[in-house]
């Protein structure tokens, strides 16, 4: 017998084997592919336990603020003056956020810090430098603005600060520069329209606003959950982790313009005035800031920042300040 007739019939015989086997022990099926994944929390993210007290503004007459001085020309600050001292260094240091769409912002483009609240911060940097430009913004938590102006981390905070009693024990502020109005944020069709709808439902504030005792003075059984930023409280809520956001119709406006299946409802649950925070003690910069405030308004520049910025809310106005000297 040859080699070559040898070699074939090994391959026959090998061929047979194998179908023996499989024919005999079938090859067991195959699951198909699947994968899960938790959906992920945003950090700092917490459940809120403890109840907070409602804002208090009426209570202690808080709107009424320093009456301005003639402010000087730019670039001549009076001596030994808070503003000289800030001159001197070279630039204005605000304390603000880039999650407030609308208010104060990171233009994903351009990376520019844009809003409302940054024209009003440029506009004291141009009264001391002339220059809109020599400025300095360090980005704060809600929680955070406080504490940055009593260490003197900054000069001044513009960041949608609301007045309140308990504030003012601890820093100064403005004449308000923008009245807001709390309102509600929800999925449409989610059967969320006022209030009364929270009961029992999960709502998410950015840590260390006020709108959350108001909140919860107003439907104490929501669930609150809070956040470092609004970006958060969007995120969560598309995520279908929260129910609603509730805080200043502003900043949610701001909020629904990023997503298109999120609407701003309900009628006002209370007025927010929000004015610059300055540190206690510097009551030249408290009336400087005033002055520049009062140019604004005056001028017809407030109105142009508003229509820029905040038309998306229809027609506003600038508050009419109150002052005491």
């Amino acid at each position: 017998m040859t080699s070559r007739i040898v070699t074939a019939i090994a391959v026959i015989a090998a061929a047979a084997i194998t179908a023996t086997a499989c024919a005999g022990y079938p090859a067991p099926e195959s699951p198909p592919p699947s994968a899960t994944a938790a959906i992920p929390t945003p950090p700092g993210a917490t459940s809120q336990t403890g109840v907070e007290p409602a804002p208090d503004s009426d209570d202690c007459d808080a709107l009424v603020s320093l009456r301005p001085g003639t402010l000087p020309p730019p670039r001549k600050m009076p001596a030994r003056s808070t503003m000289a001292d800030i001159f001197a260094r070279g630039r204005l240091i605000v304390g603000l956020d880039i999650g407030s769409n609308l208010f104060s912002f990171r233009d994903t483009i351009t990376g520019d810090i844009k809003g409302f609240d940054v024209e009003l911060a440029r506009a004291i940097a141009r009264a001391i430098f002339n220059d809109p430009n020599q400025i300095e913004f360090r980005v704060l938590t809600s929680g955070e603005r406080i504490a940055a102006l009593q260490a003197g981390y900054v000069d001044v905070v513009v960041k949608t600060m609301s007045i309140t009693c308990d504030r003012r024990q601890d820093v100064a502020f403005s004449a308000p520069y923008y009245v807001a109005t709390q309102r509600i944020l929800a999925q449409r069709n989610a059967g969320i329209e006022d209030a009364d709808d929270l009961a029992g439902k999960r709502v998410c504030a950015a840590r260390g606003v006020t709108s959350i005792g108001r909140l919860q003075s107003i439907v104490p059984s929501a669930r609150i959950t809070t956040t470092s930023t609004w970006a958060d409280c969007l995120v969560m809520l598309q995520q279908g982790q929260i129910d609603a956001v509730s805080t200043d119709d502003a900043i949610l406006a701001g909020l629904a313009e990023q997503d298109p299946w999120v609407e701003v409802v309900g009628p006002s649950l209370g007025e927010e005035n929000y004015a610059v925070g300055i540190a206690k003690g510097h009551n030249d910069l408290v009336r400087f800031v005033n002055g520049v405030i009062e140019d604004l308004r005056t001028s017809g520049q407030w109105q142009r920042m508003y229509d820029r910025w905040l038309s998306i809310l229809g027609p506003g106005y600038p508050p009419v300040p109150r002052y005491r000297d």
